[in-house]
């Protein structure tokens, strides 16, 4: 048993960051940011947190799926910037909506969204009383940058996109990868006080290797969706849309060509956002179903890949 999609959401914080006012901080420029990862603008929460954001993107989604909170019978939200380790966000975003259903977070990264879907269809085929689930992927990465490292912390932006999933049969397929460690992405906590602890450990910040992360971000996404197409007996024609994380234009760029599939079959907001980790699918999913071009019926694939490292994609009929 799966899903269908009944209702999307978004929520991005109002304030505006150009590549000039970040020049302005770091050694950097419009034409640097623009030529190398395609973001023009992002979001920076001025006074939000993660948990707040993604509050706002649920209820965003539950109103367009015209579902009440009441009615929800599991929340599954990812993150990597919120504001506590515990409570989960899940349990801070079910407060706000004031529901009173069961929920928790799941940790993957950029790749996080896709692993939410897949825990829901999980949890829809276990549990034949679950009508409705609600999907959330919240980011404020600003508070995890590096703002020295020119970088990293011209790429990130804060949002948080959101999604309503009744049973059905729209969740086709899926592929999700892991090739575990530390070496490429790596986001440390505080190293706390303890006066036993005499380890090592990096700064509190994001940590990336850019072009190893390229490297395997263009070959996990091809491979991703090669493989769906493969399995489930298609070609690039029967497919409408293809919703790519939004980590860096080139890097969707070349998937595009090595799947030798038209770029303007790709959706692409990241000039507007940068990459929001987790929120960056929902986001541009919600964007796209509300932009008039996706119809009823059309098959997508939303695809990832981000810190583990970790890839995941997945097959949806809209």
């Amino acid at each position: 048993m799966s899903f269908c999609i009944i209702g999307t959401g978004m929520y991005v914080p109002p304030k505006i960051v150009t590549n000039d006012d970040l020049a302005q901080i770091v050694d950097t420029s419009d034409e640097w940011i623009s030529k190398r990862v395609g973001v023009k603008e992002r979001r920076f929460a001025v006074k939000e947190f993660a948990s707040e954001l993604g509050l706002k993107a649920a209820e965003a989604a539950l109103q367009d799926a015209n579902v009440k909170a009441e009615e929800l019978d599991a929340i599954f939200v990812a993150t990597i910037s919120g504001e506590t380790s515990s409570p989960s966000m899940a349990c801070m975003i079910q407060k706000g909506l004031g529901a009173s259903c069961m929920a928790m977070d799941v940790s993957a990264a950029c790749s996080a969204f896709l692993f939410l879907l897949e825990t829901a269809a999980a949890f829809f085929a276990l549990h034949p009383e679950f009508q409705k689930i609600l999907v959330v992927g919240t980011e404020r990465m600003s508070g995890i940058l590096d703002f020295n490292d020119r970088s990293t912390c011209v790429i990130f932006g804060d949002g948080a996109g959101a999604a309503v999933l009744e049973r059905g049969e729209n969740y086709l397929d899926s592929v999700i990868t892991v090739k575990g460690g530390n070496d490429v992405i790596n986001i440390p906590h505080h190293p706390g006080n303890s006066p036993y602890f005499e380890g090592e450990q990096d700064t509190p910040c994001l940590h990336m290797q850019g072009q190893e992360t390229f490297k395997y971000a263009v070959n996990a996404m091809s491979q991703d969706v090669t493989t769906l197409l493969e399995r489930n007996h298609l070609t690039a024609d029967d497919i409408a849309w293809i919703v790519p994380h939004q980590a860096n234009k080139r890097i969707i760029d070349f998937a595009a060509k090595m799947l030798k599939i038209p770029k303007e079959k790709f959706f692409c907001n990241i000039e507007k956002y940068g990459n929001t980790s987790s929120a960056s699918v929902p986001i541009a999913l919600h964007e796209l179903a509300k932009s008039g071009m996706l119809k009823r019926g059309d098959k997508i694939i939303l695809c990832a890949f981000g810190g583990g490292l970790s890839n995941a994609a997945c097959l949806l009929k809209w």
